[in-house]
């Protein structure tokens, strides 16, 4: 994937070392079931106020199909991160098809609680 794939629409994209971490997260979530996978799911997601963050795929084509979901993040106070490769967010989602955006959700007394708190400070960073 190279630099000119990567939409400079896609604020706060993750780099490599939390892109890995995202995408270790977004795999343990499926497990948990803790994941909607899609920008629709995405989006009732925020709307239902269930959602801990959102990753998105920066080489969405077009990327415009998911830039609702950071101005519905910012509303909703949600944080949220673009990631370089949908393949990858569609592999860490346990599907075998590309995905564009994805929502990890809140479960109460959910193991993750710790690795969810620790990405949502990683993205905030990024956001500052």
């Amino acid at each position: 994937m190279t630099e000119a794939d990567v939409n400079p629409k896609a604020y706060s994209l993750a780099d490599a070392h939390l892109t890995k971490k995202l995408l270790d997260l977004v795999q343990q979530s499926c497990n948990y079931k803790q994941l909607r996978k899609g920008a629709n799911e995405a989006t009732k997601t925020l709307n239902r106020g269930i959602s801990e963050f959102i990753v998105m795929a920066a080489d969405a084509k077009p990327l415009e199909i998911i830039l609702h979901l950071p101005l519905l993040c910012e509303d909703k106070n949600v944080p949220y991160v673009f990631v370089r490769s949908k393949q990858a967010l569609g592999r860490a989602c346990g599907v075998s098809r590309p995905v564009i955006a994805c929502s990890v959700t809140i479960k109460e007394g959910s193991q993750l609680k710790q690795q969810i708190q620790s990405i949502q400070q990683s993205i905030e960073r990024l956001l500052v």
